[in-house]
């Protein structure tokens, strides 16, 4: 099976991260549209340019440059403070929406991760449509924008969210390698530095595509392992695994928007069913329990609602946790119409440390070895592969007449 790989990276994330949380305690200026950007200290004359605005850039100033001489740029040049307790603040909110798609998430460092959807894909989705709801829900609901490569493996995906910016989705499939990486400068190969860059450019090696058609053997001949390394990426070539959080999850939730306002409950619980489906997979994928079940509806007028339910017994069943959000959402739905509807399961515990139940019922023992033996076939032969009887896909659920 083909690997679905994305790389979401933040666009300018220090300068945007710091903008928003200007925004949100009352700044009148987002500092995102005036020349700016975020240092050292400018009254002790020192530091480095650590990010910059886009009005920033047209003055010629570049990251890692001396504060000083960026002020001789741009007179008017506005510097702030970089705040790493704020920054880790929005880096963990983007992790918790990129959470809501997969377990396999890497951190490749604050602003940017890599993440495997192989596995997750609702059925009649892309990776590209699952690229630009993220990239969409960032905007929305964070504030700040993302580049998101797609590709199928984390190299092109990396490559591919390099591309234009800002506020960008790319793909870089294999197919697509000739036309759209070949032509970039050598200077743009992921792990190509400015040392090597000379000694390729001797050897007549200007562009990517120029080091990928040479022999292999010559160019690890010449740099070796280095050079087996960028001529494999070169053409694409990259197996390394998507590297998975070692920490358990806080929480575990998925969401969906539909393309039209839905008015109608039982239509809301054949999502719900869905989404129960999918997050209860990445519950027992971990190997967590549940006792706190959230749903979350948005109005078409953009009004957030939310209430949850708390079960005496932590449990990671389907079915259970499927009921529950049911008799949540007759509790929370008053008859709005409906554009968005999430769940969220919370407090998260290990079963090494569930306390023996009474409800632990024969019953109970079979829906176990029910939601165990549609794992299985999921894991080895694709997420959509099994559905339970009278479960309908995202996408057919939202293909409806009211």
């Amino acid at each position: 099976m083909e690997r679905k790989i994305l790389h979401v990276d933040v666009n300018n994330a220090f300068l945007s991260w710091t903008a928003v949380e200007m925004l949100k305690n009352g700044a009148k200026v987002d500092i995102r549209n005036i020349p700016s950007i975020i240092g050292g200290d400018e009254e002790k004359r020192k530091g480095i340019v650590l990010a910059k605005s886009t009005p920033a850039k047209k003055y010629g100033i570049k990251t890692a440059e001396p504060i000083y001489f960026a002020k001789q740029k741009c007179p008017n040049l506005e510097i702030y403070s970089s705040d790493f307790k704020v920054y880790r603040k929005y880096s963990n909110a983007l992790y918790n929406i990129l959470c809501e798609y997969t377990n396999k998430i890497e951190r490749f460092s604050i602003d940017e991760c890599f993440l495997d959807i192989t596995s997750f894909l609702p059925n009649g989705k892309t990776d590209l449509d699952i690229a630009y709801e993220i990239h969409s829900r960032v905007k929305q609901e964070l504030g700040f924008t993302v580049n998101i490569g797609v590709a199928s493996n984390k190299l092109l995906a990396k490559m591919a969210s390099d591309f234009e910016k800002p506020d960008k989705v790319h793909t870089l499939y294999e197919v697509e390698i000739p036309t759209k990486m070949w032509p970039l400068p050598i200077s743009e190969l992921f792990m190509v530095g400015r040392k090597s860059i000379p000694k390729l450019k001797q050897l007549g090696i200007n562009t990517i595509g120029d080091l990928a058609s040479r022999s292999k053997q010559n160019i690890e001949k010449l740099f070796g392992k280095f050079g087996k390394t960028i001529w494999e990426y070169a053409n694409g070539i990259d197996l390394s695994e998507v590297n998975s959080e070692p920490e358990d999850p806080k929480c575990i939730g998925n969401s969906v928007t539909m393309p039209k306002d839905i008015t109608n409950i039982e239509k809301l619980e054949e999502v719900l069913l869905a989404l129960a489906e999918q997050t209860t997979y990445r519950l027992r994928k971990h190997n967590l329990l549940t006792s706190t079940i959230g749903v979350q509806i948005r109005t078409n007028e953009f009004k957030n609602y939310s209430h949850q339910k708390t079960l005496l017994t932590p449990t990671d069943s389907t079915k259970i946790i499927y009921e529950t959000a049911k008799e949540v959402l007759k509790e929370l739905y008053k008859g709005q119409p409906i554009r968005l509807i999430g769940i969220k399961l919370d407090k998260l515990t290990s079963p090494m440390i569930q306390q023996i139940s009474l409800f632990d019922t024969p019953k109970n023992e079979k829906q176990q070895k029910l939601d165990k033996a549609l794992d299985n076939i999921k894991e080895k032969y694709g997420y959509n592969s099994v559905t339970r009887a009278g479960q309908m896909q995202i996408d057919n659920m939202m293909d409806f007449k009211e």
